[in-house]
């Protein structure tokens, strides 16, 4: 049985952490919110998706933020990214070049670490 993609990625977050991920998700990143299904809603968190990105941040009564495992985002107008998310106080990282890419790294408001890696144009672009 062949996997033919990712639905989701699921991160974890404390109890009470909505506001504070809809202004990172939301806001900063731009990924528009969606309601939780009804049987799911009570459980707190909240997702984000849009029509090829999936982000379920779910509360963990034992939260540990993962602060090396990540996922990686592949976003356009990463400046604009960078600019909104400094403007709100978060922290962005360059990290080694990647052949390709222009990359930073952020952490959500739980220290949930996530890369955000735009594809440069080739020179004849």
């Amino acid at each position: 049985m062949p996997i033919i993609g990712i639905d989701h990625v699921q991160l974890a977050m404390p109890a009470g952490g909505e506001e504070r991920a809809r202004s990172f998700y939301r806001d900063a990143l731009g990924l528009p919110e969606t309601p939780k299904p009804p049987a799911l809603a009570g459980r707190g968190g909240c997702w984000f998706e849009s029509d090829r990105v999936k982000i379920h941040l779910g509360v963990d009564a034992a939260f540990h933020a993962a602060t090396r495992a990540h996922p990686g985002l592949l976003v356009t107008g990463l400046a604009q990214i960078v600019d909104r998310c400094r403007r709100q106080g978060i922290e962005v990282h360059a990290d080694a070049a990647l052949e390709g890419y222009d990359r930073v790294f952020v952490a959500d408001p739980f220290g949930n670490r996530l890369e955000l890696m735009e594809r440069k144009l080739a020179q004849s672009e």
